[in-house]
């Protein structure tokens, strides 16, 4: 069962870029603090307008009441309001309405003083080499028209640079790149005409409507890893850990596929560590991981825990063909793309992780077993 192979595009000798137009001063867009939803209701259908005006209503409020957001969310966030509904669940944004404002304005000067900080530093001896694994790792993302944009190229290495030093314990380290396109994406669809966001001609967007968006992505992206942040750190003990668990959890859930998987000398390691280093990324297509980050920004260890049994349901989606597969030696690794060509597959394998999850929350999941 072969994998999507990781893009080569970009050359590992590729030049650096010894300058950059950097973003020009700070402009504070608003637009995501108060009701964005740009989409008539006309236009949806009778359960998405519903569910839309259940999210506006909520977020009308003076103050937002999160825990409810949080399970409006679970199910899915309409894409109008997906962008402020991110900054809330991700802690970004206050719950309350009157003081989000002064939060964007002061975290969106923060990150650009670290910009004017160390931003130059990328070519210093003692930090050249996180720059150029960065400048190397971005051409090889997806989606390529829109990553491949320069504009769009030299806010993803800002954002990443700046996080590698400001995390020295972890620094740069390939699968962190990943992180970053669905908060940009999903931000930017706010102010792009474009159904596609791959489409989307980014040298159109106002400048100062691009730092909004790059500072946004930085702060939100930098919340996600604060939770996963061990994935990181040297030797990669989080996703070792998670790996483990997943070995556990799959062994109490489906006994004959990891038996199978045993007998045929496939270890966990082989496959999973990607599921865990990517969060999926490079198995799903974007819009299904923006789909299941609803979800995971809904949970309270999303990222984490709950993301095990996302790749738990996963295996049980591809029980058939991993059982009828008897030569592995070539990938072990389970592509699976192809069958999930849009969120409903996502959806319908919900049910099942949730009542794994429930199942075993008397029988914790142990690392050290």
């Amino acid at each position: 069962m072969g994998a999507p192979s990781r893009r080569e595009s970009a050359s590992d000798t590729a030049p650096l870029q010894r300058s950059q137009s950097l973003p020009h001063s700070v402009t504070v867009a608003l637009g995501g603090t108060s009701d964005p939803s740009t989409l008539s209701s006309s236009a949806l259908s009778e359960r998405e307008a519903s569910r839309l005006d259940k999210f506006k209503q909520l977020l009308a409020g003076p103050n937002t009441d999160l825990e409810e957001l949080r399970k409006l969310s679970w199910s899915g966030i309409p894409k109008s309001v997906r962008p402020i509904t991110w900054k809330l669940l991700s802690g970004y944004l206050p719950a309350n309405v009157e003081r989000r404002p002064a939060t964007l304005q002061r975290k969106q000067k923060e990150y650009f003083a670290f910009i004017e900080h160390y931003y130059d530093s990328r070519h210093d001896d003692a930090h050249q080499d996180t720059y150029r694994q960065i400048h190397i790792d971005i051409p090889r993302m997806s989606p390529e028209a829109l990553i491949l944009q320069p504009k769009v190229t030299e806010i993803f290495e800002r954002i990443l640079f700046i996080w590698a030093i400001r995390h020295p314990a972890s620094g740069y380290v390939q699968g962190i790149n990943d992180l970053v396109t669905p908060f940009f994406v999903v931000f930017m669809c706010e102010h792009i005409e474009e159904e596609d966001v791959d489409a989307a001609d980014v040298s159109r967007v106002p400048a100062d409507v691009l730092r909004n968006v790059e500072a946004d992505t930085y702060w939100c992206m930098s919340r996600l890893l604060d939770g996963i942040q061990d994935n990181y750190t040297f030797a990669q003990p989080g996703i070792q850990m998670k790996v483990k668990m997943l070995e556990e959890l799959v062994s109490r859930i489906d006994e004959q596929v990891h038996r199978h998987l045993e007998r045929h000398e496939v270890r966990y390691l082989q496959f999973a560590f990607r599921w865990m280093n990517n969060l999926l990324m490079r198995e799903v297509p974007l819009h299904c991981t923006i789909r299941l980050w609803d979800t995971y920004q809904s949970e309270p260890e999303g990222f984490s825990h709950f993301h095990l049994y996302v790749c738990a349901a996963f295996l049980g989606r591809w029980r058939k063909e991993i059982l009828e597969e008897r030569d592995f030696q070539e990938d072990a690794s389970v592509s699976m793309e192809d069958s999930l060509s849009d969120g409903a597959q996502e959806l319908r394998a919900s049910s099942k992780r949730t009542s794994w999850r429930k199942a075993f929350q008397a029988r914790p999941l142990c690392a050290e077993c």
